[in-house]
């Protein structure tokens, strides 16, 4: 964890020695070096790239750093008491690149650029130099180039703050600099883990007394910690931030905001401020989120059921790869953004599946959406970095684009209306609207300006179209024509002086020159040339000169070039400015252009895959018939296979005075891999769905709205925090109930696990019971302790439901079917033999699981002395093959055709025969 310092140390003691400062290894550093050490002072847990011609170069330790991370070679500049000063550097044009790989490792970047031209440098005198200064700070938070962010997923930075009074108040503030979203919320302490789990911020900023609460409370996350950069406590005044917050939005009263949402929204504007350099922060008014509104997930929640990432890290695998059907990032990122906080408001949840359903009616419309809606680049991102004066001319030609297939989506969505009985959904006609707003003559007028092939850097020029400005085309055909005469003098003084090879060339250093070669350069330093040709440099193989005539074509090439290159930086400052006015009206349409497509994906997804609408209520319902899991769905589809569906009923029957008070507990026993975990997941995962606006994979399905989504499902331990797999499915399992409530979806697998067998069935039974008195939650309870199956006579609302299998010739078949009842056995010892355990085991752990079932109260001393070979040595020496033996034991009857039975026939015959 780091201290990013916003004031600057007084310049007198900017270069005074301590530990960690690099000016240690100087005592009297050159006057390039000290300006290099007086701003890295400023910037100490920066990495400084320092502007030096078209490298950014870095010195001391900050090279070191750079060179190990980037892999490019550490030299040196100079010395100071016999020690080498480390450098590297990096080219200007393959910045970005260096950056990336920088930011991904967790470092931060100050860019430091030269503010003048070396030349104005030089007037102030020979030593004098250029002047620096650092123009940005980047961190994995405030980067805002595409090449340097996620493209179908939010860069959030996040701010923390806690104010302390009676109670603690907690607030988090966060914001995708890229797009200018902003949030804000106020959270209890024991929603901290879970908001910050959702919100997975790519930076966390915090002052150092906030953090030492967090960490006495102790619900600080991990992975969170080592994205956290500490800033002074000032910039979390929230006084100080009362002007702040009011002067960075407009029409925003930031006294409406409670002490601790205005001490963390104003330290986020703080420190994006600070990093931009106190240019447009580019934000858009903040969002005040309330928790009541969205369906609470806890991070165990989340990786249990992979919904935005599997277990091991990956996209692919999870619910939002499988079903992220977006053609737009803008859209993906929405859908990202629904899975980590699904609604619980009913009227808005309808409203979106109204629009899907209307879209599923009518293939024709939807399919013309899909089309043009892929031909409608990203807006956000764009129209920020324009904001932010980092934006480029192919940026600018992206939002022309933009608008234009925008204002042809919308008479698509017009031209529906007009032509069908049905009337457009509100929500659609919303996003008709909100693409009727946008500026079609500036799209234009963009469209005219901008070549297609636009560059992102508008520093060389080239990127307005011909045509477009007279001024501009006259002064690009003088450049040109001066080329032309360039060529022409090339040919002209070749002649003259009989030199065929003799060239003019250009750099930036000289400008244009003659140069031959050096044989033949002496030629030109004697009369009669030599009065004409004026000796510039000599080479190892060549020799340079100019002319009076070349000075002055260079000097016309020049300012005709200079004046084209002006004029279109005008242009592309006017274009901004123009689009700059429309910034609201274009981010609207952006967020309502991300809705339609990923209403369009969601209906795709349901047409292609046979998914129903639910049915959406306030009541305790959970009825999913022919239910099924979308990712495994997926995969067995890929494979050729067909998923087994399934029921599931939690809802409480209506009592007699139409009262529901709590949902039902199903008691689920099974074989592993009989197929309970799926089971489990596939019902959390179509709540999910159901209540971000997406059909489900069922047949039907009728949900009343769940508050919060409880997960236990699989297990893992948390060395980190010195925690065991037992102690963390306990502290999950306290978590859920001391927080489900009858509105609640709780799914639990094998609680009780890792530790005695009656310690275990006895923490299962009581939890059983809390869930189903006490909670009232709707529960799916997966256990291997049978005896928990006799709580269905004695507790209300419990029901016993088991996976179905088969037995054939002492093989169990799963059937992946739910059915009522309890399971026989947990077939445990079939599983591990389907696992490869040695045969010698299996056979064994049959023997023990023989005399435990006949006598199930027996001890351990009893059983030792029951079995007759227990306590001799297990055998490890491979038992003889009996071919005839492993034919049959690998033999499938229902697998074979007649004419290959026969065959096995005759070849065990065979063997027989050969073994008698």
């Amino acid at each position: 964890m780091q201290q990013t310092p916003y004031k600057a140390p007084d310049k007198n003691t900017a270069l005074q020695s301590n530990d960690n400062n690099a000016a240690k290894k100087l005592s009297k550093p050159t006057p390039m070096m000290a300006q290099f050490l007086e701003i890295k002072a400023v910037n100490p847990d920066y990495l400084l790239f320092y502007r030096m011609g078209d490298f950014y170069e870095l010195f001391f330790e900050d090279a070191e750093i750079a060179a190990q991370a980037l892999g490019i070679v550490l030299t040196k500049r100079g010395k100071h008491l016999d020690n080498d000063i480390p450098m590297c550097g990096v080219p200007i044009h393959a910045a970005q690149n260096y950056l990336q790989k920088l930011i991904a490792l967790g470092h931060k970047v100050a860019i430091c650029e030269q503010l003048e031209d070396p030349s104005e440098a030089k007037k102030r005198g020979a030593k004098s130099v250029v002047k620096r200064d650092v123009v940005r700070l980047v961190s994995a938070g405030t980067i805002t180039e595409d090449e340097l962010l996620p493209t179908n997923s939010n860069n959030f930075l996040c701010s923390l703050a806690i104010i302390q009074h009676s109670e603690i108040d907690i607030a988090l503030a966060w914001a995708d600099i890229s797009t200018g979203e902003t949030f804000v919320s106020a959270i209890k302490t024991e929603q901290l883990l879970d908001e910050l789990s959702r919100i997975d911020p790519s930076e966390l900023i915090i002052s150092q007394r906030a953090l030492d609460n967090i960490k006495q409370l102790r619900i600080f996350p991990q992975n969170i910690a080592q994205k956290t950069t500490i800033i002074s406590a000032e910039n979390f005044d929230s006084e100080l931030n009362l002007k702040r917050l009011n002067d960075s939005f407009n029409n925003f009263d930031a006294t409406s905001l409670t002490r601790a949402k205005r001490s963390a929204l104003g330290a986020l504007i703080a420190y994006i401020s600070n990093a931009q350099k106190n240019s447009n922060i580019s934000l858009r008014k903040p969002t005040s989120e309330n928790l009541s509104s969205i369906m609470a997930i806890d991070s165990a929640t989340k990786n249990s059921l992979e919904i935005l990432l599997t277990n091991n890290g990956k996209s692919k695998g999870s619910l939002r790869h499988t079903i992220d059907l977006c053609v737009t990032p803008a859209g993906s990122r929405l859908l990202a953004r629904r899975l980590a906080a699904p609604l619980t408001n009913i009227e808005k949840i309808n409203a979106r599946l109204d629009l899907v359903e209307y879209l599923c009616s009518d293939n024709i419309f939807r399919d013309e959406l899909l089309s043009q809606i892929r031909q409608i680049p990203d807006i956000s991102r764009p129209l920020t970095r324009l904001d932010l004066r980092r934006g480029g001319a192919k940026d600018l030609a992206n939002l022309g684009l933009a608008i234009q297939n925008a204002n042809i989506l919308e008479k698509i969505i017009i031209s529906s209306n007009n032509a069908n009985n049905t009337p457009l959904p509100k929500d659609l006609i919303i996003i008709a609207k909100s693409l009727k707003a946008l500026p079609l003559t500036l799209g234009d007028e963009l469209e005219k300006a901008i070549i297609s092939e636009a560059p992102h850097l508008v520093k060389d020029g080239g990127f307005i179209k011909q045509g477009y400005s007279e001024e501009l085309d006259i002064q690009r055909e003088l450049a040109h024509q001066s080329r032309t005469i360039i060529a022409n003098l090339q040919k002209q003084l070749s002649d003259e002086v009989d030199i065929k090879n003799l060239k003019i060339k250009h750099n930036r250093s000289l400008g244009y020159y003659i140069e031959v070669a050096a044989n033949q350069g002496k030629k030109l330093t004697q009369t009669p040339f030599s009065e004409k040709f004026i000796h510039r440099q000599t080479m190892k193989n060549a020799m340079r000169f100019t002319t009076i005539e070349l000075s002055e074509l260079e000097g016309k090439i020049s300012r005709a070039q200079n004046a084209a290159l002006n004029i279109e930086l005008e242009i592309f400052t006017s274009l901004c400015q123009e689009i700059l006015k429309h910034s609201e009206i274009l981010r609207q349409a952006s967020d309502n252009l991300a809705k339609l497509d990923l209403s369009v994906a969601l209906a795709k997804l349901a047409i292609e895959n046979n998914y129903c609408r639910p049915k959406i209520d306030n009541s305790l319902n959970f009825k999913i018939i022919g239910g099924r899991h979308p990712v495994v769905e997926k995969t067995l589809a890929k494979q050729g296979e067909n998923f087994i569906v399934n029921d599931c009923d939690l809802s409480e029957p209506i009592s007699a005075n139409n009262k529901q008070n709590g949902g039902q507990l199903w008691l689920l026993t099974g074989p592993n891999m009989g197929g309970k975990s799926t089971f489990l997941r596939q019902n959390a995962l179509i709540a999910i769905l159901a209540q971000i606006g997406s059909f489900v994979p069922a047949s039907s399905a009728h949900i009343g709205i769940i508050d919060r989504l409880f997960s236990r499902v699989g297990a893992s331990d948390d060395i980190a925090s010195g925690r065991s797999t037992f102690m963390v499915e306990m502290v999950e399992t306290a978590t859920i109930l001391n927080c489900a409530t009858n509105k609640s979806l709780v799914i639990l697998d094998e609680i009780g696990r890792g530790t005695s067998t009656f310690d275990g069935l006895a923490i299962a039974w009581a939890t059983a019971e809390a869930l189903i008195n006490t909670n009232r939650s709707r529960s799916l309870f997966a256990t291997h302790f049978h005896e928990l199956t006799a709580l269905a006579k004695s507790l209300p609302r419990t029901s016993n439901h088991t996976m179905k299998v088969r037995e054939y010739r002492g093989e169990v078949i799963f059937l992946h079917e739910v059915g009522v009842g309890t399971a026989l056995s947990s077939y445990g010892v079939q599983v591990a033999k389907l696992a490869g355990v040695p045969s010698q085991v299996i056979n064994r752990a049959r023997e023990v699981l023989n005399l435990l079932e006949q006598q199930p109260n027996s001890n351990a001393n009893a059983i030792f002395d029951e079995l007759p070979l227990f306590s001799q040595q297990i055998n490890n020496d491979p038992a003889p093959i009996n071919e005839i033996d492993e034919m049959l034991d690998n033999l499938r009857p229902d697998e074979l055709t007649p004419l290959k039975a026969i065959e096995i026939l005759y070849e065990i015959k065979k063997k027989y025969d050969a073994n008698k």
